[in-house]
């Protein structure tokens, strides 16, 4: 396994990150703990979580994910050996997350409630990298919207500064680490950036976007922020909520599966998807691999990735998942994926 570093916090995680959100809903406990159990054996140090998890989100369940973690490091007793990355909501009109019953907003009193409740089911005294899972001020959902509407932007939201001054007191207090962002802009994270130079604040260590073979965006104008500022992105839907592994080809609807479940996968379902991912299909049967791997191993292979975050419902998913870092993106595959995204560019952003 590969280990890169996490910004400029000194931090090594490995290449690959275990994703979590399914745990709590589309798997149990045990299977929870097996997971990461595996994870671990295979060289994985970086587990990434949120209060929200698991999706989707919902009153009942909201926390259980943290709780399974929780409960096994309180097993293994292995705390030390795993680089711990949870996650705040952002402004929200979710009314579940807080003990008042009302939105979620990222107001000083909130996220010192959030983040006591996510060290209690977690059983630690402290985040490794705490996240901002959306941002709190008004935009389209996503890091690099391909529209905008009239007012779209409007509303109120905390200052930058105030959001950055909340979790520099985590940071005093021992409770978390470092800090990321999630979901989030080029200009958001250069204002984070500033405020923090501005103002002697903690620095922004990663960006939690999406990323995929259909969903490049983060090219346009993040890439380089990361490059330049050292902030890694830590990508998530690297196979797009599995559209990527296949199984939805041809109007296919796996029993169990996240779409034949909870119907909510619409983000990967744009007009121009089917036909980008027929394409990657076709590569992956040219070049005798599994186009789960290839998917994969494009993602991690990109210079300005920290880390790739991979997600399971079985063990069978879980070590094909694993085993991509395995597979080498030469030059010559690159080629082939440039110019299939030529032709298809970014249909689910």
């Amino acid at each position: 396994m590969e280990y890169r570093s996490l910004g400029r916090t000194g931090l090594k995680v490995s290449a690959i990150c275990l994703g979590t959100m399914t745990w709590g809903e589309q798997n149990t406990e045990t299977e929870g703990h097996e997971q990461m159990d595996y994870a671990l054996d295979s060289g994985i140090n970086f587990f990434d979580t949120a209060e929200l998890y698991p999706v989707p989100p919902k009153a009942e369940t909201a926390g259980r994910t943290e709780s399974i973690i929780g409960s096994w490091f309180h097993q293994r007793k292995n705390r030390d050996k795993v680089i711990l990355a949870s996650k705040v909501v952002g402004r929200t009109p979710m009314d579940w997350f807080r003990k008042d019953k009302g939105p979620a907003e990222l107001s000083r009193a909130q996220m010192t409630e959030a983040l006591e409740g996510s060290l209690r089911r977690l059983r630690t005294d402290f985040i490794d990298l705490y996240q901002l899972h959306w941002p709190d001020r008004p935009m389209p959902w996503g890091s690099n919207p391909t529209h905008f509407k009239k007012g779209e932007m409007e509303g109120e939201y905390h200052s930058f500064q105030s959001i950055l001054e909340v979790l520099q007191d985590f940071v005093k207090q021992g409770k978390i680490r470092h800090i990321g962002l999630s979901n989030e802009s080029a200009w958001g994270t250069m204002r984070f950036i500033a405020e923090a130079n501005a103002h002697g604040l903690p620095r922004v260590a990663s960006i939690q976007n999406a990323y995929s073979l259909i969903n490049r965006l983060y090219e346009v104008a993040l890439a380089e922020v990361s490059l330049r500022e050292d902030i890694g992105l830590l990508a998530y839907s690297p196979l797009a909520q599995g559209y990527l592994t296949g199984k939805y080809r041809h109007g296919e609807l796996p029993a169990k599966s996240r779409k034949a479940l909870f119907n909510r996968l619409q983000r990967y379902e744009k007009p121009g998807t089917e036909e980008a991912i027929e394409a990657y299909w076709d590569l992956a049967q040219e070049l005798r691999v599994d186009l789960t791997q290839l998917a994969l191993a494009f993602v991690t292979s990109r210079c300005f990735v920290a880390s790739n975050i991979i997600g399971a419902t079985t063990m069978e998913q879980l070590k094909i998942c694993i085993a991509s870092h395995k597979l080498v993106i030469t030059p010559e595959i690159e080629a082939k994926i440039d110019a299939i995204h030529q032709v298809h560019m970014n249909p689910a952003p």
